[in-house]
């Protein structure tokens, strides 16, 4: 058996929804473990929902505790307890260390902690996520109407995400990647290659997307908040193509859009801790167009 921990908001609970499709997909038994959600208290606990349940009858598997405990060697019995002392722990955790580990699906009874990030680990499912992975119904109209108006266009979802990476280690990690040079080279982009786009702006700070996108080819989609925000990633998935944010929210709104002459378009990097280079980033993402923060395409893939 295969446990693997769930953490992180919708974006990444995706993620390892997706491993865990993935695992099944090449016949291992696997389970989710929503300690993190479900059980824990004080740090240990994920200040975010688990979003999971907010999509359409999604089904998986839930590890129970014993097994976790089994995996983690942390029951808290007084024989284990003193086995640990003289013995030490029998924790079979496996950690996401790089951005592609093809190892693990070689591992069995193993404890797999990390986001899970990477396109090369799903390649091959897409297809079944997009059957698997299905948003409820919107008691708004405006969605509906909106759906049904990018059926008639040529739509192009652009995430633009800003509010919250401020807070995170004062934007030290996550600002400075999606440059109005990207967000401009990444419309020019589409614009060379599609007929009238309809760019459709999605931002968690709608003051400064109306200031800057303004056009008239532009809409601005800014009543979807709290849990009914799930709908601007079903809205993103029903664009003909895609401008990501270096965000896991509109990548899987890339994901899940079934068109398949899409332009998929995401930066270079995901945040600035990361080290690997254009060719890699190529390798682990294929089918994406990767621009930088300077505007420039980066090479390692041809044109469509």
């Amino acid at each position: 058996m295969i446990l693997i921990h769930v953490m992180g908001g919708l974006g990444n609970q995706l993620y390892q929804y997706a491993l865990y499709e993935k695992l099944k997909y090449l016949g291992k038994e696997v389970k989710l473990d929503l300690y993190a959600y479900k059980e824990a208290q004080g740090e240990d606990r994920e200040w975010r929902e688990f979003e999971l349940d907010w999509l359409d009858a999604l089904q998986y598997e839930v590890c129970t505790t014993k097994e976790r405990q089994l995996f983690l060697d942390n029951s808290t019995k007084l024989a284990d307890r003193i086995r640990r002392k003289f013995m030490g722990r029998r924790d079979r955790t496996v950690r996401e260390t790089a951005d592609y580990m093809p190892e693990i699906f070689g591992m069995d009874d193993v404890y797999l902690y990390g986001l899970w990030g990477c396109e090369r680990y799903y390649t091959d499912i897409i297809p079944l996520l997009q059957e698997k992975i299905r948003f409820p119904a919107s008691a708004n109209p405006r969605n509906q109407e909106t759906i049904e108006a990018m059926e008639r266009e040529n739509a192009v979802s652009v995430h633009i995400r800003r509010k919250d990476y401020l807070t995170v280690a004062d934007g030290k990690r996550y600002m400075g990647i999606c440059t109005d040079a990207y967000y401009s080279s990444a419309i020019d982009y589409i614009a060379e290659r599609v007929e009238n786009p309809v760019f459709y702006i999605f931002s968690d700070d709608t003051a400064y997307a109306r200031e800057h996108y303004d056009k008239s080819n532009m809409r601005i989609v800014d009543w979807n908040t709290g849990r009914e925000s799930i709908h601007d990633m079903e809205l993103m998935s029903h664009c003909e193509h895609n401008i990501c944010a270096n965000s896991t929210f509109s990548i899987w709104g890339a994901r899940l859009n079934k068109n398949s002459d899409k332009l998929m378009i995401r930066p270079l990097h995901h945040d600035n801790y990361e080290v690997s280079d254009a060719k890699t980033a190529h390798r682990n993402w294929p089918g994406w167009i990767l621009i930088d923060a300077s505007g420039k395409i980066c090479q390692g893939q041809s044109a469509p």
